[in-house]
């Protein structure tokens, strides 16, 4: 083990550009497993594999929940614990598999993603599997033999990977791994280093055992049980979550035992069994990366990057531009989740009354751009919601309240359960508008855009945990939404599969792989009118222009420029010649090539 930590020393940061080329190019998904689709109904989880997971209630009657059903509706079986709607909520597995999103590859290849985030796959207790049991295997109901792999696992030493074995879950894993990259795509796993699950073999064993564990310097213990001196089994969690024991950190960061085990699940994922990285993902999300201190990252990156130097490595964070910086200088991450980017996005084009102004817009953005090196802003993940957001169609029927760069603030103000005001009804055909233009802007930017699963269908739901329904899939037949939180009813509203919006990411998807400007060019903004609340900008690469027109306001604009003439240009949505003045619509957008 001690030899993973013997970290290559000719690996140091490129000074022009550290970061990998492929990644400025793709098309980002994110999935959350449990909830994308269910591909072997046999692996579904039990009562057994939520043991642990808030809200630890093991006496009531539990199933799996029927995909298609009213979100808010409590089920027959789930009444009778006699708890509302966000304590079932909770306790809800749809059964989301590998198998199932396997299954779903040629959808994604269709629609044009090239590149999968994967929340979470690791062995878990909860629906959102951040409360890890292990980072070396894959949750055993994501796999086709869930009680095979269990009795697998007894036989190893968590601390010995050469005892390590390949369960039928982790084995599917690397089958979605080589599938995915059959089809030209990348994929890359959530990796949760700050803290475990209770769990986890280490918690456990530490719990037991106290300070005769081997795991006894794993986590942050204030107080060990000794009834002679009174004191009882106390322990930090994360911001103060019980479920989730911090890894012990000093000042290098996390400590050598935890350090080597995460080191070696690293490798193990990275380069399956020793046989080559193209069987490996492709990179890693890191959870929570500012609750671990620095040190420790700038080891992990050249350990990463000496298995596979074009991995790709990205973080949460939710800072400021400045606060992202000391973690972007090549010798800790490649990018992070832009939620600057979705920031901006959501003062501009969600908020109406209280949008800010076009050149207030283009300026943030500015801001950002050369906050950071160029290799940096062209990796960024740009993302308008994730799994810790409302989804956009939400945001949009909910605009001129709260303000979404307020993070703390909006992130209580957007889950249902601490603001019953927010709209969760289906979104109107004309915020379905401002997302299509929101989808332009996000598809024809600088950075690589990032779809949430389902937003391409019309998805919608508050934050966390409604942004986290399972996917609507058109060859399935949904439940009308008619369920309010607290079972009263409201008018129907249907559940379906949005062709119209799922063809308009299609269409602007492929225009983007088409047309290399809009993914590595610069980007100079030409029209920045407020009145009119135009927005123009052209994308250039060598002798390549691409020049977009974007209408943010309810009005038509008739549109021409000096640079644009009659007949030399080419729109590429709907493939018209460039008439020298056109019209473009209310909330329409115009891609035009030279």
């Amino acid at each position: 083990m001690l030899a993973l930590l013997t970290l290559l020393s000719f690996v140091q940061p490129d000074t022009t550009d550290f970061t990998p080329a492929w990644s400025k190019e793709v098309v980002w998904y994110q999935i959350f497993p449990d909830r994308f689709s269910n591909g072997d109904p046999a692996n579904d989880p039990t009562m057994e594999d939520i043991v642990g997971a808030w809200p630890q209630d093991y006496t009531s009657p539990f199933r799996i929940h029927p995909w298609t059903s009213d979100w808010y509706e409590l089920q027959p079986h789930e009444k009778q614990n006699g708890k509302d709607i966000w304590y079932n909520l909770q306790r809800r597995r749809y059964g989301g598999d590998i198998q199932g999103i396997i299954n779903k590859l040629d959808y994604l290849q269709d629609l044009g993603v090239t590149a999968l985030y994967l929340n979470p796959l690791f062995w878990a207790p909860s629906l959102h599997k951040y409360d890890a049991k292990t980072y070396h295997h894959i949750d055993p109901t994501f796999g086709p033999d869930p009680a095979g792999d269990k009795k697998l696992v007894e036989k190893e030493n968590p601390l010995d990977p050469s005892t390590w074995v390949w369960t039928s879950a982790d084995k599917l894993a690397l089958k979605l791994i080589e599938e995915a990259h059959k089809r030209n795509m990348r994929i890359i796993f959530d990796g949760v280093f700050n803290h475990l699950g209770i769990e986890s073999f280490a918690f456990k064993d530490v719990e037991q055992n106290q300070q005769a564990s081997p795991y006894k310097d794993w986590f942050m213990v204030d107080s060990w049980r000794d009834k002679a001196a009174g004191t009882e089994f106390k322990y930090k969690g994360w911001f103060g979550v019980p479920t989730l024991p911090e890894i012990k950190e000093d000042e290098k960061g996390i400590v050598s035992g935890p350090k080597e085990y995460i080191f070696a699940a690293t490798q193990r994922w990275m380069n399956p069994q020793g046989v080559g990285i193209e069987k490996g993902i492709d990179g890693w999300r890191l959870d929570v990366a500012f609750c671990v201190a620095h040190p420790f990252w700038k080891d992990w990156r050249k350990w990463v990057k000496s298995i596979n130097p074009n991995a790709y490595l990205t973080a949460e964070l939710v800072d400021p531009a400045e606060g992202a910086k000391p973690y972007l200088q090549g010798d800790e991450f490649d990018a992070v989740m832009n939620y600057n980017f979705a920031f901006a996005i959501h003062d501009f084009f969600v908020q109406d009354q209280k949008a800010i102004a076009v050149s207030v817009f283009d300026k943030r953005l500015r801001d950002l751009r050369l906050a950071f090196a160029p290799g940096v802003t062209y990796n960024m993940q740009n993302l308008v919601d994730s799994h810790d957001t409302n989804r956009i169609g939400s945001a949009l029927a909910n605009p001129d309240k709260k303000v979404f760069s307020e993070w703390g603030d909006y992130f209580q103000w957007s889950q249902k359960n601490n603001n019953p005001l927010f709209n969760t009804r289906k979104p109107s055909p004309e915020q379905i508008d401002m997302q299509k233009l929101i989808a332009a802007f996000q598809m024809t930017y600088v950075g690589s855009p990032m779809i949430y699963y389902g937003d391409e269908c019309g998805m919608w739901g508050a934050n966390d945990p409604d942004c986290r329904k399972p996917m609507v899939w058109d060859e399935l037949v949904y439940t009308e939404e008619t369920h309010n939180p607290d079972q009263s009813e409201h008018s129907p509203d249907p559940v379906s599969f949005n062709h119209d919006l799922f063809r308009w990411y299609r269409r602007l998807i492929a225009i983007r792989k088409e047309y290399a400007p809009l993914r590595t060019g610069s980007f100079n903004a030409l029209v920045t009118d407020d009145a009119a609340q135009l927005y123009v900008f052209e994308r250039v690469l060598d002798d390549n222009r691409i020049i977009v027109v974007l209408n943010r306001s309810n009005k038509p604009i008739e549109f021409q420029h000096a640079s644009m003439k009659k007949g030399k240009w080419l729109s590429l949505l709907d493939n018209k010649a460039f008439a020298g003045k056109e019209v473009i619509p209310a909330l329409g957008v115009q891609i035009y090539a030279k």
